[in-house]
């Protein structure tokens, strides 16, 4: 696995650790392959494998032959046959373990397609391959106004460069079948390059992108999924998923790949149950199929005519009404093989804490607008009018009698 900004690094630096470590997924590139042959050695009298795999932008990997038995070890950079001319790439796996990648991906070992290992990239070769990688963001940008110029209706998703800068690549995704003829020659003439058009799917434009998902995690084609199948809605069906397209789409703009992961496992559970369409047959009339749990085994039915009400029945309930009724034998009703549902005690804890609600701010303060209002009125003491000494009338309240004081005592 990997960063998602680890493989676009000119300088095959991760821009996150910097090389200081490696990720906490396990690994600095995309679909990275742990090389748990490495601490083997071979029998005696073998040669070893003179193939290695090498790593190019993206994730793009590709098998090549050491033809001069170079010295190469993972994270070497080299320079390999290209066509035209010559590419720039890095080691990402050796040793026996390519055997197996080539099996996977099948590539046989004699094959054509394999080609060789020129030299280990010099300094002057990573600085055309650097000065290449630095201009295909500003090549994609002027790609896509060609693009709108002519009206094409395709969408330009990436430019990768080949090591010698001669040559670039252009990732599209379309609807439909395109005649990028003229394209072809506006790009060659503005950029003075060789120019390949390649259609990439949505899986694969996603892959190539990176993001991350609705779990919170990398994408699964853009980490370690190699083999991107195809899903379809059945899938979600059998899972009693609810066909939502906004959440069943990925980034792509499909259906997510995660859906196959549980199919089988559904699909087994599913082979004890019988079919949906079947009815079931009693004295008060016939009863059909709403829904089903699972992994519960429990499904739930209700009568053609009164379909106020729905029947929870388990498993083993739905296959001896079927079985009375393929001897033309009637059950009784529903209610009478009607699962009960037992109400488990739910354990609460206290709030120790003292936060009553999560939500306990979100409701607006109530203003209390008696709130410098004595409560009680009647016992207010009133004040009393007097008039001073100059006639004008003042307010004095009135004050307790001081029972301090010595009542027998003359004032």
């Amino acid at each position: 696995m990997s960063c998602n900004s680890c493989s676009s690094d000119i300088n095959t630096v991760p821009k996150g650790c910097k090389s200081n470590g490696n990720c906490a997924t396990g690994g600095c590139e995309k679909l990275s392959v742990f090389d748990w042959l490495s601490n083997m050695s071979l029998p005696t009298g073998q040669e070893p494998l003179n193939i290695v795999e090498v790593r190019f932008k993206n994730g793009r990997k590709h098998f090549y032959r050491n033809v001069d038995n170079l010295q190469i070890s993972i994270g070497d950079i080299v320079a390999v046959e290209g066509n035209p001319g010559h590419d720039i790439g890095t080691v990402s796996l050796t040793g026996e373990l390519i055997k197996i990648q080539m099996k996977k991906k099948g590539v046989a070992v004699d094959s054509e397609d394999v080609k060789k290992i020129y030299r280990k990239a010099t300094q002057k070769d990573i600085d055309i391959w650097k000065a290449a990688r630095e201009k295909e963001y500003e090549t994609q940008y002027k790609g896509r106004e060609i693009l709108g110029r002519l009206g094409i209706k395709m969408k330009l998703s990436d430019v990768e460069y080949q090591g010698d800068g001669n040559k670039a690549t252009f990732y599209y995704t379309a609807d439909d079948r395109v005649d990028f003829r003229q394209l072809i020659r506006d790009l060659a003439s503005t950029f003075s390059i060789r120019v390949e058009m390649k259609q990439v799917g949505l899986r694969q434009e996603a892959a190539r992108l990176g993001g991350v998902g609705s779990c919170g995690r990398e994408l699964c084609c853009s980490t370690w999924l190699t083999d991107l199948r195809k899903v379809n809605t059945t899938a979600a069906r059998y899972q009693q998923l609810s066909l939502n397209p906004q959440k069943l789409a990925g980034q792509c703009g499909k259906l997510k790949c995660c859906l196959n992961y549980e199919l089988d496992t559904y699909l087994d559970a599913l082979s004890d149950f019988p079919r949906q369409d079947i009815v079931l047959k009693t004295k008060k009339g016939e009863a059909v199929f709403i829904k089903m749990d699972i992994f519960k085994r429990v499904l739930w039915y209700t009568y053609k005519e009164d379909r106020n009400k729905w029947f929870k029945l388990t498993l083993e309930n739905v296959k001896e009404i079927m079985d009375l009724n393929k001897n033309n034998k009637p059950v009784a009703s529903l209610e009478d093989y009607e699962f009960e549902l037992v109400v488990e005690n739910v354990v609460t804890y206290e709030d120790v804490v003292g936060q009553d609600s999560l939500t306990r701010f979100d409701a607006p303060k109530r203003k209390n607008k008696h709130r410098n209002k004595p409560k009680n009125l009647q016992a207010k003491v009133q004040p009393i009018t007097q008039v001073g000494g100059n006639g004008s009338p003042r307010n004095k309240k009135q004050r307790p009698p001081n029972r301090s004081a010595n009542p027998n005592k003359n004032s």
